[in-house]
Order: structure tokens, then sequence, then C-alpha cells
């Protein structure tokens, strides 16, 4: 694909253009924890978002999307949204001058990539990630990568209109090849944590289907969170968010607290807990109670925090009686989406060929499967 996007922006362009290749990202324990100033455990992929790109003689950016099959062209000064996939350059294009200085120039881009979008791979976050850092390069801004991931956010968030928070432009910027990242989503620390398996494969079965449910019950699981959090205020007066919370400390005070917002925090503070204990086990090369922990996450999601469906709960359960599968959840904010299976090398055809059979019988939906590794995150290819 590089070359392909390298020589199509020498026939449209008549120049040569610096290569970017950015990742998406999936995310092994962790989910529904960055809100609450928790951990999550992410690592970048060899699918990518990938940009053939080069300053021009105008101040307009002048961009072609392969995957949509239009172009697009803006002032490089515009700070007014568009629509769909623009906002995500117009937005990066903007934040990254408020950091730094008015660029001397336009750039010329074509975008393409083998992440699938919609696909719970985050090729949205690929996109600004591997875009902000082109222009980077491009004009000698001096920003690091994490004020490059602070700037996929805030076009997320004032562009796109998406409160996310910031794994993902994380992932796809820190990523390294064989390792995930412990990230502490309060202080931004991060460090590396082993993931070598290379007998082992990451499989992502897409359910094809995303319930209406999923915008308006994440932000009240949000506010639900919030209110655990002010109850426990009253006896804890220290506490900031659930991250500071123990499991002791809620259950002694779990008859004070309405059931539902206790059965959320039950989940958001024992997920913490099992993330800790997940990046032990890595590091002591124990993938089968790394497993474990992934459907104990996935009965939280299914019980506590109540964020999954029948889709995605049938998919885990046939999963968890399939031979080679080390462990299986759903991933993501929930009611969809894509379970994340880790399955053997020898037994990955066959999981792939009995999970699609399974679940068409059951609902009559075709599913994606895509099979993926743990790579580096956003660089350029030169």
């Amino acid at each position: 694909m590089v070359e392909k996007i390298r020589e199509q922006f020498r026939e449209r362009f008549r120049k040569e253009p610096l290569i970017i290749a950015a990742p998406g990202r999936v995310n092994l324990l962790g989910e529904h924890t960055d809100y609450n100033q928790g951990f999550v455990l992410p690592g970048a992929i060899d699918k990518r978002i990938y940009l053939a790109i080069a300053r021009n003689d105008s101040r307009t950016v002048n961009a072609w999307s392969n995957e949509f099959d239009e172009s697009f062209s803006f002032p490089i000064d515009t700070a007014q949204p568009d629509k769909g996939w623009k906002n995500y350059l117009i937005g990066v294009t903007y934040y990254v001058q408020q950091r730094t200085a008015p660029f001397a120039s336009g750039v010329d881009l074509i975008i393409d990539g083998d992440i699938p979008v919609g696909g719970g791979m985050s090729s949205s976050a690929a996109l600004c990630s591997g875009y902000g850092f082109a222009l980077n390069e491009l004009f000698s801004a001096g920003l690091t990568r994490l004020e490059l991931a602070q700037i996929g956010q805030l076009t997320e968030h004032h562009f796109v209109g998406a409160r996310v928070g910031i794994m993902d432009q994380f992932a796809s910027l820190y990523g390294k090849a064989g390792c995930l990242i412990r990230l502490d989503c309060r202080s931004m620390d991060h460090e590396y944590i082993p993931f070598d398996f290379p007998d082992h494969r990451i499989i992502l079965v897409n359910t094809m289907v995303k319930h209406e449910l999923s915008g308006s019950e994440y932000n009240v699981r949000r506010q639900q969170c919030e209110a655990g959090v002010g109850k426990l205020q009253e006896y804890y007066p220290s506490v900031v968010s659930l991250r500071d919370i123990s499991i002791g400390q809620l259950e002694k005070h779990m008859m004070d607290i309405p059931e539902i917002i206790y059965q959320r925090c039950k989940y958001v503070v024992e997920e913490n807990d099992r993330l800790l204990r997940g990046c032990a086990l890595l590091e002591q090369s124990d993938l089968p109670g790394f497993g474990r922990l992934m459907y104990r996450t996935h009965e939280g999601l299914r019980h506590e925090y109540e964020v999954s469906c029948a889709e995605l709960d049938f998919l885990v359960d046939q999963a968890k009686h399939m031979p080679g599968v080390k462990g299986a959840r759903m991933m993501g904010g929930g009611f969809g989406g894509c379970t994340i299976n880790l399955v053997s090398q020898e037994a990955a055809a066959q999981f792939t060929t009995d999970i699609c059979s399974r679940y068409e019988e059951a609902f009559g939906i075709s599913p994606q499967v895509y099979l993926m590794q743990i790579e580096d995150g956003v660089k350029a290819i030169y």
C-alpha cells in the first residue's frame, strides 16, 4: 500500500511525498475506566492509516481520500467545522497552529489505509495522529507525541463532537511492537508491558450491529459513576474519582449507595484492579491467566455495568468453549461493535470459520473478522 499511495501522489501532485503510517488500536483490559481517571491497556496494531503528504505553494490543504473516493480543500487558517472525515483534518490543522505558529504554506495529501472504518479499531484517532505527526514533521513544529495526542482529542471534542478519552490517540502515537501500554489516564504516565506471544493472534469479531442505546447510555454511565464518587466523598473527602476507592471501602458503604450506582462503581473499581493484575501476569508470560481476567471483565460489563448486548454475549460465550481460545470479551463502549479474542495460531483458522457460522446461524448476520498483532506507533516511511 505504501508504494501504491506514493505513486498515486506523484501522479496527482507531481512531486515526492512524505509517507506516514498511523496504526489503529485495540484495548486488552480497562474498559470504561478512562473517564474515571483509571488505567487502560491498549496497543497499536498492524492495521494502519497511510498518508502521502507534501507542502505546496498555496495556503490551502488539498486532500484526497481513497476510502471515500472524494477530494476536499480548505484554507489552512480556517476554524469552521465541515462534515464527516474532513473535520479531522480541519481540527488538527487548527490546533497544531494554535500550539506553534501559522504554517508557511498549505499541504497536499492522499489518505488510504486498511483499518476498517467503524470496526472498533479507532481509524479516526489514527487519522488525527498520523496527520498531526505529518504536519509536525513538515513544518518542524517541535510538538511532542503527547501534545499530538491531545490535539487529536481536542479535534474529536470540538470539531467532531465526540467526548472521547485520550487512549486511542495515545496508543496510535506511543505504540511499540510486542508491547501493550499501561496508561494512567490521570497522570498520563505510561509503561510498556510485554505482549510477545508469536504463537497467538489477536482476533476481533465484529457483530455488525450498533444498538441505539450506545450514545445515551454512555453518558448515563458517566453520570452514575460521578454520583457514586459524590456519595463516597461524604465518607472519604479526599476521593476525586473511582480510581481512589478500594473494593473494601466501596463494600463498607454498599448499603448507603443506591444499588445500581453501587454496581457501576464496583465494576470500575474491580476493572482497575484487574488491569494491574493482568499486567503482572503478562510480565510472567501467563497468557491463560490474563485471558481469564478478560472473561471476568466481560461478565462485569454484562451484568454490573450493563453495556453488553445479546450479540456480544453470544460471541464471548461461544469463544469460551472453543479450542485454542485463551480469553475473550467485548471491546469498546458497548451495545454492539467487536469482541476481542486471544487465540492460538494453530486454532485461528478454525476459530474464524466456526465463530462466523455459529453467529450467522443465530442472528442471520455475517460478522467481520480481523486478525492482527501488536506493532509500532506512528512513524515516517522514507
